[in-house]
């Protein structure tokens, strides 16, 4: 009797022990779900940000790309009006000449 007393003793101890356990390892689990679910709520958000910035330097580098073609153009009608402006100088500077000797022929008439 006393034995008997004893094992229902040490079987109610050991249930009880489980249950504890088992509800202690439920809230884990709970709490692990949830903050799995944060963190995959996070790394969607993330994903969406990634994308985002993906299409906005996909974007600044076409533009990039669009503005240095412009700026090489520029640069080759700068080069091209320069040498037009060195002509135009060289013709000036011509005409100058060809003006200052008819200057002088027709001081050399008067």
């Amino acid at each position: 009797m006393f034995g008997d007393w004893i094992i229902y003793t040490v079987l109610i101890f050991i249930i009880i022990y489980l249950l504890i356990m088992l509800n202690y390892n439920k809230a884990l689990y709970k709490r692990e779900m949830t903050a799995n679910k944060i963190k995959k709520g996070n790394i969607d958000d993330s994903k969406l940000m990634i994308r985002k910035y993906r299409v906005q330097l996909q974007r600044a580098i076409g533009n990039i790309d669009i503005l240095t073609e412009e700026l090489n153009k520029v640069r080759n009608d700068i080069k091209t009006l320069r040498a037009r402006n060195s002509q135009n100088r060289l013709e000036n500077d011509i005409l100058t000449q060809k003006i200052k000797e008819l200057e002088e022929r027709i001081e050399a008439l008067i």
